[in-house]
């Protein structure tokens, strides 16, 4: 049995596939910001639910960005700490394929969009061939005017976010953009899981103390501006 674990977007997901890489159950939460606490309560109530047990978990299939920079780090040291207390494997996943993966056998290039910081984005170009998804690109950030600039045939475009990144990017574009039934436009857990059962197969592992998450730029964490009180403490 093989645990997904996607948190590189606001809507956090879990997924548990079985021993032919069918979904066996899937928990998928759309929130805002903060809600990233509730990533271990969810993991308990999947596997009650489906009656199962943690420890017939083989291996970890988890999201390592790009994406949210806190999300990436509480999935991995989730993933991290419980591939260490169970023995099992650990298989970083990208977001961006996993995305792209969402669009089946489509004979146009893909093109998977998630929510960056400061009106930019990640993105990167993908292609079906032969049943496999291939890279066309490495992953980018940029700002929604430079979209034509990285990627001239865009065929299908999914991202997560519809209702706030479909017209933006829509409108960069002439008519060589198809926009992704609004229906695939999350990032699921099971997204995550089929790709990481696919390596498990194989034997294709991430070391599990080298799998870092993948970052285009240091966080954005502001100094603090509350006044600090001068003078010692004594005991």
């Amino acid at each position: 049995m093989i645990l997904a674990i996607n948190t590189s977007t606001l809507q956090f997901g879990l997924a548990l596939l079985g021993e032919e890489g069918e979904l066996i159950s899937e928990f998928f939460m759309s929130e805002k910001k903060g809600h990233y606490g509730s990533l271990m309560p969810a993991l308990d109530f999947l596997f009650s639910k489906s009656k199962l047990d943690i420890s017939d978990i083989k291996a970890i299939s988890v999201s390592k960005g790009p994406g949210s920079f806190t999300g990436l780090r509480v999935g991995i040291s989730a993933a991290k700490g419980l591939c260490h207390a169970l023995g099992i494997p650990v298989i970083g996943v990208s977001s961006l394929e996993a995305l792209a993966s969402q669009i089946l056998e489509s004979s146009l290039p893909v093109t998977a969009v998630l929510d960056s910081r400061r009106g930019e984005f990640f993105a990167a170009q993908f292609a079906w061939s032969g049943g496999i998804l291939y890279r066309k690109s490495d992953d980018v950030c940029c700002k929604l005017e430079n979209f034509p600039s990285f990627f001239a045939n865009t065929g299908i475009l999914i991202g997560n976010d519809y209702l706030n990144q479909a017209s933006q990017i829509k409108d960069c574009f002439s008519d060589n953009i198809i926009l992704a039934p609004v229906h695939c436009w999350s990032l699921r857990a099971s997204s995550i899981g089929f790709i990481g059962f696919k390596r498990f197969s194989v034997n294709d592992f991430d070391n599990l103390n080298d799998l870092e998450p993948i970052y285009f730029r240091p966080p954005d964490i502001r100094t603090n501006t509350f006044p600090v009180a001068s003078g010692s403490f004594h005991k």
